[in-house]
């Protein structure tokens, strides 16, 4: 009795079946082709197979069977590259100007830390906030809520501005550029309005305006400069005036060298990326007057201020048709370096200044500024070029080199004139207007034409036709 009331006091457990549970975990075939490996017998007992490492010890033992060529699979053909047997490896090296990245391939150029989904930006501010109020008024502590009449006409009505336009808008530019005239027309009736952006001590001395001498435009609409590499003439203390009267005669290709420059013009346009623009270099022959009179007295002559400049008398020399003034060759120069710019971009490179205090009609008393469209650099030719000269003038006519040039001043032509007046129109150019203009004409006389086709009538002949058809 008492046994069975020791068993019934104690605690009841009911305790479940516990065993492992495993599940298969096959992995798929593998990418690559079944390969036969020689590996050592080592026996199961090791434990060798089942451990992760015997794997990567038979990757890294077995090669990679990568059949390559003696290029390594990038065979390069310089036939097709011009200039590389010359020394020129521009075709074979990278731009000097990166080319524009397509929007396609900007997203492969982000750094690491950009990839991944775009984290949201989190607000900084603490759990619990200060009551805000929405509207504009700012609610008193003693307000009268049942005057909201008087709380309404005492509020302020937010100002509705317009959207400021973008900088590079026209309307922007034109306000900018109107501005700018405003501010220099007030600083040319008082200088003293005039102060240094650094040296607060300097004082303004004397202001004029900096404008364009458009009537001193050429009939090509800009100018070109040329500086020589070393001195033309020998050297002396004083400044040769010959200089300043000097002449450039251009020395016309060979067959040989326009069929070689052609050449290489259509490979670029046939593959402007690959094959460079071909630059064209002009060589010219020196003139210079015999001495520095007769420099000025050339100079004379041009002065369109000069009262004497329709005399005979200014000339040095006399012939058979008149006077002239005799230049002598002095040598042959080639182009080392040229920069050839547009009508839009003469502006942007190098200007020419003049500076005038005659304040006579028609000029004023500025600071005048002239367009420079070509900019050359010349040094003496090159002793194989020389060569190939005296070959060429050997097999060419000999009266075709000229040592003596007699120039006569003359008033420019209607032609000249008339290019002069419309680049004095259109500074800019004039020659694409004119292009679109006609372009639109042929449109208008194309739609016309059609328009006269649709809707010409019909002759009397036709009519008796239909008229007799009905019969």
């Amino acid at each position: 009795m008492s046994s069975t009331n020791a068993r019934s006091s104690e605690r009841m457990i009911h305790q479940d079946f516990i065993c492992r549970i495993r599940f298969s975990n096959a992995l798929p075939p593998p990418p690559n082709p079944p390969k036969l490996l020689d590996i050592p017998n080592t026996g199961l007992a090791s434990g060798q197979y089942t451990t992760p490492g015997f794997a990567s010890r038979l990757a890294r033992e077995q090669p990679l069977n990568i059949e390559a060529d003696g290029e390594l699979g990038m065979p390069l053909d310089l036939v097709g590259m011009p200039g590389v047997f010359d020394g020129d490896e521009s075709s074979i090296q990278a731009p000097a100007q990166q080319p524009p990245i397509h929007p396609h391939d900007k997203l492969l150029l982000r750094p690491i830390s950009a990839l991944g989904k775009p984290k949201v930006a989190e607000a900084n501010v603490s759990f619990l906030r200060r009551t805000e109020y929405i509207s504009s008024i700012t609610p008193s502590k003693r307000s009268d809520p049942g005057n909201a009449r008087a709380l309404l006409a005492k509020a302020k009505k937010p100002i509705r501005r317009a959207p400021e336009a973008a900088a590079d808008s026209p309307q922007v530019i034109k306000r900018k550029i109107d501005r700018g005239f405003e501010i220099a027309e007030a600083d040319l009736k008082d200088p003293k309005r005039v102060k240094h952006p650094s040296k607060k001590n300097l004082k303004l001395v004397d202001a004029r305006p900096f404008i364009p001498d458009l009537d001193a435009f050429p009939d090509s609409g800009a100018y070109v400069t040329i500086k020589f590499l070393n001195n033309p003439v020998p050297s002396s203390s004083k400044y040769d005036r010959r200089l300043l009267t000097g002449l450039f005669r251009p020395i016309e290709r060979t067959p040989a060298e326009e069929a070689e420059f052609q050449a290489a013009l259509e490979a670029h346009e046939w593959d402007p990326q690959n094959v460079p623009k071909p630059q064209n270099l002009i060589n010219y022959e020196f003139y210079t007057t015999g001495s520095g009179h007769a420099a000025d007295s050339f100079r004379r002559k041009f002065d369109i201020d000069n009262p004497d400049r329709e005399s005979e008398d200014l000339y040095t020399h006399q012939t058979d048709t008149g006077g002239c003034f005799q230049f002598i060759r002095r040598r042959a120069y080639e182009t080392a370096q040229e920069t050839e710019l547009d009508h839009t971009r003469k502006y942007e490179e190098e200007i020419l200044l003049w500076t005038n205090d005659d304040e006579t009609y028609p000029n004023q008393k500025a600071v005048y500024y002239y367009p420079v469209m070509q900019k050359s650099t010349i040094g003496p030719q090159r002793r194989k070029n020389i060569a190939r000269t005296a070959r060429n003038e050997s097999r060419a006519d000999p009266d075709e080199k000229v040592d003596q040039l007699d120039i006569t001043v003359e008033d420019p032509t209607e032609e000249m004139r008339d290019a002069m007046k419309r680049y004095k129109e259109h500074p800019l150019g004039w020659e694409q207007d004119e292009e679109e203009a006609e372009e639109a004409a042929a449109t208008q006389q194309d739609a016309d034409a059609e328009g006269d086709v649709e809707q010409r009538p019909r002759a009397d002949s036709e009519d008796r036709d239909a008229e007799g058809d009905d019969e």
